[in-house]
């Protein structure tokens, strides 16, 4: 199936990374894991080339990041990136841009729900914190797009996950330090401690 050579070919992926050509790097880790699906390093360098194209500031932070971790254990750097990765907005939705596949079929091969889908759960009859207990434990909410990610935290803080709120705010503010709609979400998750 594979007629790459999937070390040499991530080795160049990274060399153009490193020298910021991100839309070779981003070719290149696009080429790997076509060839090889289940290449978490392909998957990752994908998210932060894409990243560092469209200016997200941090990417190139990110890369190196990860480059060191992996000095250290490649798998567990690999778990790593991705957790830090998924948490962030937008990924799914960007990956699917790049191969020109229809998002929905990306997010069966991960063990997760559609905010989207979680949310019409709720518009069923189920109330948020129900149908998230229900789930909560079996799968993950997959977040695509920011306005969803500021309503789900906001939910997680109106019905007292408040300690899974501040982590991810914390996480989503070192990314974006920034960013009025986390600034604002964490003042609201201070008056409701």
């Amino acid at each position: 199936m594979a007629t790459i050579s999937k070390f040499k070919t991530l080795t160049q992926a990274k060399d153009s990374f490193s020298q910021a050509d991100y839309k070779n790097a981003l070719e290149k880790f696009a080429f790997v894991l076509e060839n090889y699906p289940n290449s978490k390093e392909a998957y990752n360098g994908v998210i932060l080339s894409e990243m560092a194209m469209s200016g997200e500031g941090g990417a190139e932070a990110l890369f190196d990041y990860y480059e060191i971790l992996k000095e250290e254990d490649q798998e567990a750097a690999d778990t790593i990136m991705g957790d830090i990765l998924q948490n962030m907005d937008g990924t799914l939705e960007k990956l699917g841009q790049i191969f020109a596949e229809p998002i929905r079929d990306r997010i069966e091969l991960e063990d997760g729900i559609l905010y989207q889908d979680f949310k019409n759960i709720i518009k069923d009859g189920e109330g948020f914190k129900e149908t998230f207990e229900n789930i909560m434990f079996s799968t993950k909410v997959i977040i695509t797009e920011k306005a969803d990610f500021i309503d789900f935290l906001d939910n997680l803080i109106e019905h007292d996950y408040t300690d899974m709120a501040l982590t991810y705010l914390e996480n989503a503010l070192g990314v974006y330090p920034s960013d009025t709609s986390l600034r604002k979400l964490l003042k609201k998750l201070a008056k409701a401690k």
